[in-house]
């Protein structure tokens, strides 16, 4: 066996980084793949603001103003159909700058914007920027980060949109000090300036070692590896792990391989992942739709998008206390988003999954509660139905953000074997954008056919499914390796004893 490339660079190896040192690289790498969803929950959140004054600004009507909020996740179809193929073409590193193109030039349209025709087609170009992002910045930290902590730093992306939103909030309350026609222009154009920062950050990042791997580079795998492992045995390992889940022979050890039957393997993914999946493989498949079907049908883009909205109806009649409550949702989302991932690692994903939703559901209920006791006494003040609804609308925030939120990304991330993962966590996001786009594109009009209570209910219905799938489907992965997670799944029952560990051996939880 040929030790001259991989090994050898090992056994000479002068000095080893600090533990710490190590940590801190794979820290680094995270914040630096998530800056794109930074920019990504601007777009989201700012045109919660936005829309108050591009109404009055643009005279829309409120199907126009519908189809201009939810459409930018309907275009973000495109670019996380297109995500998979890409980020496997060019590796996932330019994928995350090609995201950022996208948003600098949606953000400099919407900006400028002078018609309806123009503001839509900014909304184009942003979503396709969304797509690429929200499909890659979760895949890259999942590959790049130990098991160990891989959960914590697989929440970055959902943390960051977080962040983003809370922005475009503030930017929708400071700059609606301007005149009508400017302000609305600041805060959409004002979403270009980190884009530049997005592409000089990614000139620091490494690649990830699976990708590289996938290319024959074994070499440049393993530096990346060595480098956000704890140790140097940790480092082989992974790599080892990355080899057999990859078809790569373990006596091929060479800096630089050519990797067997690579441009058919490319060709078999979407008939290993759709057509004629293994059992294992069509659970898994289930799982990631599941999750991201339920996050997004149990209403969290309603409330993100139309807070001011729901706020009105709830009894809040000035714009800026509509506004001011709506930067409070964004720092009790951010804050509770912090705290869902500092406890992923700790609690696991399906524990965290399990208690999200079932908080959701108590507070959509008490929310359609009291938003129907304010419906049916219109024209009084009903000052603790006010009080609930505004409780009841942070509550479900926070109760999604230390689950529901950041553990989708994690958990579907992380579930697909390697060769079906670019193109398994695309369809994800597929289906999360597309339910994005229906909720915010009907919300409006199901608020007036079932009222404003009667839509939350609904929302309510969907987070008991939600609940009852993801006891019964989903089994607990944290602390097993990428290369381990296939063996959990294909008996549908989540409930298993045992899980699969780093090394490939089974033990009794």
């Amino acid at each position: 066996m040929s030790t001259s490339g991989i090994e050898q660079g090992v056994a000479t190896e002068e000095s080893e980084p600090p533990r710490g040192n190590r940590s801190r690289f794979a820290f680094a790498c995270a914040i630096l793949a998530s800056m794109t969803s930074i920019i990504l929950g601007y777009d989201i959140g700012v045109m919660s603001g936005a829309a108050i004054f591009i109404k009055d600004d643009l005279k829309l009507s409120d199907v126009q103003l519908e189809i201009l909020m939810g459409i930018l996740n309907i275009y973000s179809l495109i670019g996380s159909g297109a995500a998979g193929r890409t980020s496997d073409w060019i590796g996932r590193r330019f994928t995350i700058v090609l995201a950022g193109f996208f948003f600098f030039c949606g953000a400099l349209l919407m900006g400028f914007a002078t018609n309806y025709p123009f503001i839509m087609a900014g909304r184009f170009v942003a979503g396709i920027g969304v797509g690429y992002a929200m499909m890659i910045a979760p895949v890259y930290t999942a590959e790049v980060a130990p098991a160990s902590s891989r959960g914590f730093l697989s929440s970055f992306p959902e943390i960051f949109i977080n962040i983003g939103i809370l922005l475009g909030y503030v930017s929708n309350y400071f700059f609606a000090k301007l005149p009508e026609h400017l302000g609305w222009r600041f805060m959409l154009g004002i979403g270009a300036v980190p884009s530049v920062f997005l592409a000089l950050g990614v000139l620091a990042m490494p690649e990830s070692p699976r990708w590289l791997v996938l290319q024959g580079r074994l070499g440049d795998a393993f530096k990346v590896l060595d480098k956000t492992s704890n140790t140097k045995e940790e480092a082989i390992s992974r790599l080892e792990d990355i080899k057999r889940a990859a078809g790569i022979p373990e006596d091929m050890t060479d800096d630089v391989i050519v990797v067997p039957n690579k441009k058919s393997a490319g060709k078999g993914v979407w008939k290993d992942l759709l057509v004629r999946p293994t059992p294992a493989v069509r659970h898994i498949l289930i799982a990631c739709l599941g999750v991201h079907f339920f996050q997004q049908a149990s209403g969290i883009d309603a409330v993100v998008l139309y807070s001011p909205t729901i706020f009105l109806k709830a009894g809040l009649r000035s714009k800026n206390d509509q506004l001011l409550a709506t930067v409070a949702v964004g720092v009790v989302k951010t804050l509770f988003i912090v705290v869902g991932t500092c406890v992923v690692d700790r609690y696991g994903r399906r524990a965290l999954l399990l208690t999200s939703m079932g908080g959701m559901f108590i507070s959509l209920t008490l929310l359609g509660s009291s938003l129907t006791v304010i419906d049916r006494n219109a024209g009084q003040t009903i000052k603790w139905a006010i009080g609930l609804s505004v409780t009841t609308v942070m509550t479900f925030v926070a109760t999604f953000s230390i689950g529901a939120g950041p553990v989708t990304w994690v958990y579907c991330s992380e579930i697909f074997p390697v060769r079906l993962r670019a193109q398994g966590a695309s369809l994800g996001v597929m289906l999360n954008r597309l339910m994005s786009g229906i909720i915010g594109m009907t919300f409006l009009s199901l608020s007036k056919g079932l009222t404003i209570g009667g839509a939350f209910f609904l929302f309510a219905g969907v987070a008991a499914a939600a609940w009852i799938f993801f006891f019964t489907f989903l089994p607990e992965t944290r602390g097993v390796a990428l290369e381990g997670m296939e063996s959990l799944f294909g008996s549908y029952s989540a409930n298993k004893k045992k899980n699969v560990m780093s090394k490939g051996k089974e033990v009794e939880q």
